[in-house]
């Protein structure tokens, strides 16, 4: 718990000073990070620290609510980030969540539209100026409506290629970044001093192009008619004037110069086609395309949303500009349409991209077009590399459960894969061997066993928990004799006694202490094991057995001959598969 709550403040100061740096990283990641963290928090009871208990809050410590609130928190902050409260559930729904069921929609559903009353009541609230730059534009960040957008054949033929080209630079993208990660990680695993010194190095040279690159670019004069000033006076604007003479404007400083929210917002703008000259558009794509690949993995929070919608943006903007008058589309809209491009050949999403950024534009009729260029640009990339949430889970080295089955499972039965010696436990235990196994093991779960003189032939009883051995180890309920007991034991417990326990709150084998005579005794687990565990055959086949561990969400699943009874114990099988969220809230697995 305390881990979390620190994390949560890392998370949220170092997300405003990065941001602010004018480094080329996104607020989306932290914000979904921070609202998991939120949710985790919630999930284990509250924080004392911060004086968030409730008593109804025990309710959701087990691991279905518990996952759902971490779900539900993942979407809330994506809703946050951009204003999308339906965008967050879809988002939840098809990147974070591995198990969704109807429950937890309208659960997602539901957070995230107090999320949208929460930010418009913020917003009403400093429209008088005193909130800075926050709350302008209402719940549409980059508002590009219009009454019609008008598109020909030739105009779907460019989509096309926007597609096929945002796919390769988004399998590009990842790769490039696969790479910077591990050579990050290897400075990093050098100690603090390494880490500071490679963000100021990254922050340094950012810094540089900054002030550097718009030396390139060529002034140019400023439009007539323009209802903003030219060139731009204050902190935000299309037009900055950067050693420019008066009544002209450096449209290269204008991209830099401007928060990557403004950025895009001049990018997505219509009826500027004159306003950016092609070079300095490909400069600045070149740039943000490679500053968004470094700056991420430095010991900051960072999140890859907004550095890529940028870059989609000005690859978008670019094309259409080299198109010019073989195009009907405006170059603005081509610029959203590049967004969406390039979000799905990184992230690999479809219909949550979809929706954000119609959310994002307020522009209904781009939804065709952005349907067509997402699933164009999926595809591309897929036949390339990993998205990049899978790259960086293979790069912290966790154990991850993936979706599908690989075409060689099909060829192999769970009795294949399973691993020994089995830890099985006797329905009535011995106390000693309890706690030698769970000393020698980290098993998080355990089969138990009937067995003779208890019954005729060894056979499954069910599951017990670790957690739960730990509770009747420390309540002592024991049994002199190995014979079930006639005395109703579970009435010496509470439900809050088998409640699941915070992180870092578990109990220790370690520190309950046991008397020689003690360690003699027995313990009768019948009133304690789940006798209805998930059980398959020896002869299922392994791709049947992950498709249902992903899809119910299962913690353990038990592999038992095809015999109906158990002629020996070592003959018993179990395949014990432990999940737990990682990062926004991703399926691993983690034999036991």
């Amino acid at each position: 718990m305390h881990k979390i709550e620190q994390h949560w403040n890392q998370q949220v100061a170092g997300s405003i000073a990065a941001v602010s740096s004018s480094l080329y990283v996104g607020k989306a990641g932290p914000m979904v990070h921070t609202s998991a963290c939120i949710a985790s928090i919630l999930g284990q009871g509250g924080s004392r620290k911060y004086k968030l208990t409730c008593t109804w809050l025990r309710y959701f410590k087990n691991d279905r609510d518990r996952r759902d609130l971490v779900t539900c928190g993942a979407g809330a902050g994506m809703a946050a980030a951009f204003r999308a409260p339906v965008g967050g559930v879809l988002f939840a729904l098809e990147c974070v969540s591995s198990w969704w069921r109807s429950a937890l929609l309208w659960r997602a559903f539901f957070t995230t539209a107090v999320v949208a009353v929460v930010l418009r009541v913020l917003i009403n609230i400093c429209r008088s100026g005193k909130c800075g730059l926050f709350g302008k534009g209402g719940l549409i960040m980059f508002d590009v409506t219009s009454e019609d957008v008008p598109y020909h054949l030739v105009d779907l033929t460019l989509v096309v290629i926007l597609g096929v080209i945002g796919g390769i630079f988004g399998s590009l993208y990842n790769f490039l970044l696969d790479k910077v990660l591990r050579f990050y990680t290897l400075i990093h695993q050098k100690g603090h001093v390494y880490k500071f010194l490679l963000a100021a190095s990254v922050s340094i040279f950012t810094s540089c192009c900054l002030f550097g690159l718009p030396w390139l670019a060529s002034c140019k004069p400023c439009p007539a008619g323009l209802a903003e000033a030219c060139p731009s006076i204050g902190r935000s604007g299309n037009f900055k004037k950067f050693q420019c003479a008066p009544g002209h404007y450096n449209d290269l400083a204008s991209l830099f110069f401007n928060t990557n929210d403004d950025a895009i917002r001049n990018l997505y703008s219509l009826n500027t086609d004159t306003v950016f000259q092609k070079s300095s558009v490909f400069l600045f794509l070149v740039t943000t395309y490679f500053l968004s690949i470094i700056s991420y993995g430095l010991a900051l929070p960072s999140g890859l949303f907004v550095p890529v919608i940028l870059s989609g943006a000005t690859l978008g903007r670019l094309t259409g500009m080299l198109m010019g008058s073989h195009a009907t589309l405006n170059n603005g809209l081509f610029a959203v349409i590049g967004s969406a491009s390039l979000l799905s050949g990184t992230m690999r999403m479809t219909v949550s991209v979809c929706v954000i950024m119609l959310e994002l534009t307020n522009n209904l009729l781009l939804l065709p077009l952005l349907m067509l260029v997402s699933l164009i640009s999926k595809t591309v990339a897929d036949a390339f590399t990993a998205n990049i949430y899978d790259l960086i889970v293979k790069l912290k080295g966790l154990p991850y459960l993936e979706s599908h089955a690989e075409p060689y499972m099909r060829q192999l039965t769970v009795g294949d894969v399973v691993g020994g010696p089995l830890q099985v436990f006797n329905s009535v235990e011995k106390v000693g061997n309890i706690v030698h196994v769970l000393k020698a093991t980290g098993h998080h779960g355990f089969p138990v066993v009937d067995e003779p003189p208890i019954s005729d032939s060894p056979v499954l009883l069910g599951l017990i928990l670790r957690s739960h051995l730990l509770v009747l180890l420390k309540k002592k309920q024991f049994v002199h004799t190995r014979a079930i007991s006639s005395i109703d034991t579970t009435k010496e417990f509470s439900a809050d006694d088998f409640a699941k326990r915070g992180s870092g709150k578990n109990e220790l084998i370690d520190a309950i202490e046991l008397t020689a005579e003690e360690m003699n005794m027995y313990v009768d687990l019948h009133q304690f094991t789940n006798t209805s565990p998930y059980t398959v055959v020896e002869t299922m086949s392994l791709a049947k057995a992950l498709i249902l561990v992903r899809e119910v969400g299962l913690r353990h699943l038990l592999v038992i001959p095809k015999s109906t009874s158990v002629r020996n114990a070592s003959h018993l099988n179990s395949l014990c598969l432990c999940l737990f969220l990682w990062d926004a809230y991703r399926w691993h697995i983690d034999k036991a």
